[in-house]
């Protein structure tokens, strides 16, 4: 599998992974000046990329990064992006911080990552029943607390 990888802005960085273990490839904040988060705020931080998936058996999943959410409160405002295979345009990333305190994206910091993966889009059929299961419409909390 290739992904295609076209820079829009020349000081634009490829994303990688990490470590050879890595599910994610890290994306880059394509920033001149750092940019000040403050709290409660919302704001799309281009990457100065747009990507070619191999096929429409697959989409790009944007994930927060672990160290921005868990160390400072930085997240996806949209929890989790979606990029569509047909998707051509520039690859951003929506970003909210719900600390306390303001936060500066660097030029070039590490914002998300992106993972690739197959997706499955169902026929669908309305139907007036559909099949038992042990769980039945036991929502949320149903199976337990542990």
């Amino acid at each position: 599998m290739v992904l295609k990888i076209k820079k829009l802005r020349e000081n634009a960085r490829i994303p990688k992974t990490a470590t050879s273990g890595s599910a994610g490839m890290d994306l880059y904040a394509c920033l001149d000046e750092g940019v000040t988060l403050s709290p409660g705020e919302l704001k799309i931080i281009p990457t100065g990329i747009a990507i070619e998936l191999p096929d429409n058996g697959c989409a790009a999943f944007l994930y927060a990064r672990s160290g921005l959410g868990v160390k400072h409160g930085i997240c996806l405002s949209n929890g989790v992006g979606v990029i569509d295979s047909d998707y051509r345009g520039e690859v951003c990333v929506g970003l909210c911080n719900v600390s306390d305190k303001p936060y500066v994206i660097e030029p070039f910091e590490r914002v998300a990552q992106m993972v690739i993966a197959p997706v499955f889009v169902p026929g669908v059929r309305e139907v007036s029943e559909l099949g038992d299961t042990e769980r039945g419409e036991g929502g949320f909390g149903s199976t337990g607390r542990s």
